[in-house]
């Protein structure tokens, strides 16, 4: 999971003091993982540590925390203390933050005590020299009175070509999801609307096919603008660049089209079979959101990725 410190730097700005709640051990049961975590402030939150009522006290001292500033370990028997069906227990890590005290992050890690000031024990010390001297990421959770988490990165470069009515749909979907980072890509600003999430990155481009030659190797791309012809393109260039991982929406028909044209330009059979198509699941219907979600399904299932349509070219 991570913390997310631009999602925390955003609550901060717009907000004021804002409470974090993180989850820093789990017994048994539980709604959610270690590393969960929700920011709060007074009148909204965002992201869950999940479990109803757990999550609704949470969020009712998180508030209370607001007007105090600090930081608190608290200790929850799921089925004994609040009724819940999960049986395991919870260990929630509440602390707030202003302008002032955003986290200090210059070991790469966010490393705190999860009680009164301490000082870092040996064991917090051999993380943050695994992490600095190997690369080796830790464990999150609490390790001797102190709280140990990374910092969010996202795992996966999405490039989503097209702002339409299914372009928005995936960005929808999809950016509220840390490990990825989405660059959304279409002819001019007035294709995109009005409100963009933070986390994603919006470039209008008249040509662009001429930025596929951009693109990291290792990205994956979903390929859904307003005209074939820009499609192709697209897919022509992907392909040149070494890209392979590609999406592209559209019927049977058109793969197959497509497959012919790609192989006149010179792409081979197995190149072509880098590229996804139609992509979603039909049984959801054709609605965008629809679309969206079988997409969404699909990339976060990468064997699916590479379904059988890609096997067939």
């Amino acid at each position: 999971m991570g913390l997310d410190i631009n999602a925390l730097r955003a609550a901060v700005d717009a907000h004021g003091r804002v409470a974090r709640v993180v989850v820093a051990r789990v017994q048994g049961s539980a709604p959610r993982e270690v590393g969960a975590s929700m920011l709060v402030w007074a009148d909204g939150q965002t992201e869950t540590i999940g479990g109803g009522t757990l999550e609704h006290e949470a969020v009712s001292a998180a508030r209370d925390m607001l007007k105090t500033k600090g930081r608190k370990l608290t200790h929850h028997a799921l089925g004994p203390d609040l009724g819940q069906c999960c049986g395991g227990r919870v260990s929630l890590l509440t602390e707030t933050f202003d302008s002032a005290s955003l986290p200090d992050l210059s070991t790469g890690l966010f490393l705190r005590p999860a009680g009164p000031e301490s000082e870092m024990p040996l064991s917090v010390h051999r993380i943050v020299t695994a992490a600095r001297n190997q690369g080796l990421a830790p464990s999150e959770g609490l390790l001797d009175g102190w709280m140990v988490e990374q910092v969010a990165t996202a795992q996966r470069d999405i490039w989503i070509w097209g702002a339409g009515h299914v372009g928005r749909a995936l960005v929808d979907v999809l950016s509220p999801l840390r490990d990825l980072h989405l660059t959304w890509i279409d002819t001019g600003p007035e294709r995109f609307p009005a409100t963009i999430p933070a986390t994603v990155t919006v470039v209008p481009a008249a040509h662009p096919s001429l930025l596929a030659a951009r693109a990291p190797v290792f990205s994956e791309h979903l390929i859904l603008t307003y005209s074939h012809v820009l499609d192709l393109e697209l897919c022509h260039q992907l392909l040149s660049h070494g890209i392979s991982r590609i999406g592209l929406i559209g019927s049977k028909t058109k793969w197959a089209r497509f497959r012919s044209r790609l192989a006149a330009l010179g792409h081979t059979p197995g190149k072509i079979a880098d590229i996804t198509c139609p992509i979603g699941d039909p049984a959801l219907g054709k609605h965008p959101q629809m679309i969206a979600i079988g997409v969404a399904g699909d990339m976060l299932r990468p064997a699916l990725w590479q379904s059988a349509e890609k096997t067939a070219g």
